[in-house]
């Protein structure tokens, strides 16, 4: 899985040829966080040794798991978020932001000579040319890299979400506060290394 999730294709090689077919997918996965489910859980308690947990998630391999632009947890809703009357943003205004934010990438990259139309399938040259950081943010991803022992992979993984989380905000350079919450959305690097 880690090569379609990488190439965007499928090759299945046989002893007389070698056929390669289109396999470009959004994966979507889901996972407790340990065997009992309970693991940073705020209302119950996890039973799990650290070793259990730790065997636990290394069930997913790391080179997939750097495949992964966002891993996170899903706390259980509480009565009161449930209840709570505040309105949240409506799916139809979120919709107009998503919308937005891809015609964004959209005009970007119909600039360039690449053959791409999100941030999702830029290449190492686009990140250099689309996701540039000032000082600070550089700074801060530098911390997040020694800290958690990221990999060159999540690193670039950071700088996509991060420019598409700037696009969401309608902003043309990335901002500290894009690459904070690109780096939270890291969840299992530094489960067991923060």
């Amino acid at each position: 899985m880690r090569q379609p999730l990488e190439d965007g294709s499928v090759t299945i090689a046989r002893a007389s040829m070698s056929l390669s077919f289109p396999a470009r997918f959004m994966l979507v996965a889901a996972m407790n966080p340990c065997p009992c489910g309970y693991f940073n859980d705020r209302t119950r308690e996890c039973h799990c040794a650290p070793m259990i947990i730790e065997r636990y998630i290394s069930k997913i391999s790391g080179p997939l798991l750097d495949r992964i632009d966002i891993h996170i947890d899903v706390p259980a809703v509480n009565y009161r978020e449930m209840r709570r009357t505040v309105s949240p943003e409506s799916s139809n205004d979120f919709r107009a932001r998503v919308l937005r934010a891809r015609e964004i990438q959209l005009d970007r990259f119909a600039k360039g000579a690449e053959r791409i139309y999100a941030n999702a399938q830029m290449g190492s040259r686009e990140i250099r040319k689309y996701c540039e950081l000032g000082t600070e943010s550089e700074h801060l991803l530098e911390r997040a890299m020694v800290m958690q022992g990221l990999t060159a992979r999540a690193h670039d993984r950071i700088l996509k979400v991060s420019r598409t989380i700037a696009d969401l905000a309608g902003v043309d350079s990335i901002q500290p506060g894009h690459l904070a919450e690109a780096i939270q959305y890291r969840t299992l690097d530094r489960t067991f290394w923060a």
